[in-house]
């Protein structure tokens, strides 16, 4: 494993700290999980933690980004947003079916009282981080 290196806009910590309590955690869990698995991945040297549309966001030289928020429309909720033109979603449908509560082809759509699959989302945000360089492969790597 190469030299990582996280890249944080400091702006980011001020959306996670106006999370509601309840919420945090799971968002916190959420920005452990990205980090982590590009930490592990040989293929990603440098992560880009920044806002995009006032959510946080994760990007990677060969990825597509890669962003988590929660919103008070849907209070029970939360997501991990993936590009709608990828076939990051589509895949993981066809991969992991019924393991994941989807939104379109856009989002994973995780309950605050869920527990996420482990193994299961981090091949997700592996696949979306090198995704530039999987999206050849059938199923992105996984």
């Amino acid at each position: 494993m190469g030299k990582f290196k996280l890249k944080t806009n400091p702006l980011v910590k001020d959306v996670f700290a106006k999370y509601p309590d309840e919420v945090k955690q799971q968002m916190y869990n959420l920005r452990k999980l990205i980090i982590e698995t590009a930490e592990e991945s040989d293929s990603v040297t440098e992560l880009e933690e920044t806002l995009k549309w006032g959510e946080p966001a994760y990007i990677t030289r060969h990825g597509s980004t890669l962003r988590i928020d929660w919103k008070h429309k849907t209070p029970t909720e939360y997501a991990m947003y993936f590009q709608c033109t990828s076939r990051l979603v589509g895949t993981f449908k066809l991969l992991f079916g019924d393991i994941f509560r989807y939104e379109g082809n856009r989002a994973l759509v995780f309950g605050l009282e869920q527990k996420i699959p482990d193994a299961e989302i981090r091949d997700c945000i592996k696949a979306a981080l090198t995704y530039h360089k999987v999206k050849h492969l059938e199923t992105l790597g996984i």
